[in-house]
């Protein structure tokens, strides 16, 4: 049995302020720094045995964070990226709305297959093949660290939506029903076939009184 720690990066600016980050590399924001050393401090005595991270700047940098203190490198996995989202990322959902309607309507009602428009830099993905690049990307991490009895992952918002849906044999169009926060632990148990959530969204870590610690 492997235990799989699911993590989120830090807050950005761009998380308090609600817009879509997608494949835009936005780096951590003060409180996001914060919550990293918390988390590490945290993960201390997990005995993490390998850490795996998506390549963009803000989940790079929480992994480090949890591999300084654990003494490891960080594996850097492109396919653990968020969704890209074209023309949508850098926009606030009200900006999505107004600017791209029928697109935003597809967005809201989960279509699986429904492409948004095109960005400047890159072509959005269907939430189809967002999902299964999340899956596959996971697979191929945990296949890079077999005999690992505990792997630390840091990704994105939507990856974790995507391996929640995953590990619980729930449909990936289906509304999410539960929290994903900044900085947070969950935790899936992989028998080499299947993942089971073991616990979800843990951030007692980020308690007032244990970021205040970090500040001291």
């Amino acid at each position: 049995m492997t235990e799989i720690l699911l993590i989120r990066h830090g807050e950005t600016d761009w998380n308090v302020d609600k817009r879509l980050q997608g494949h835009i590399d936005i780096g951590l924001n003060a409180e996001g720094q914060r919550q990293i050393l918390a988390l590490g401090a945290a993960l201390a005595g997990e005995g993490i045995d390998a850490i795996f991270a998506s390549d963009l700047q803000r989940a790079r940098d929480t992994a480090q964070a949890v591999a300084t203190v654990a003494g490891l490198p960080v594996g850097i996995d492109a396919g653990l990226r968020e969704r890209c989202y074209g023309a949508f990322e850098g926009l606030r959902h009200a900006e999505v709305e107004q600017r791209y309607p029928e697109a935003y309507r597809q967005w809201k009602a989960r279509e699986p297959d429904a492409r948004y428009p095109a960005g400047d830099e890159r072509q959005a993905e269907t939430m189809r093949e967002f999902y299964q690049r999340s899956v596959a990307a996971v697979q191929r991490v945990l296949g890079a660290g077999a005999g690992h009895r505990k792997v630390a992952i840091v990704t994105h918002g939507g990856v974790l939506e995507c391996l929640h849906h995953w590990a619980s044999g729930s449909d990936f169009v289906q509304p999410r029903t539960f929290d994903i926060f900044n900085a947070s632990v969950n935790r899936l148990q992989w028998d080499g076939q299947r993942a089971r959530i073991r616990s979800w969204g843990e951030i007692d870590h980020l308690q007032r009184e244990a970021l205040d610690e970090v500040d001291r």
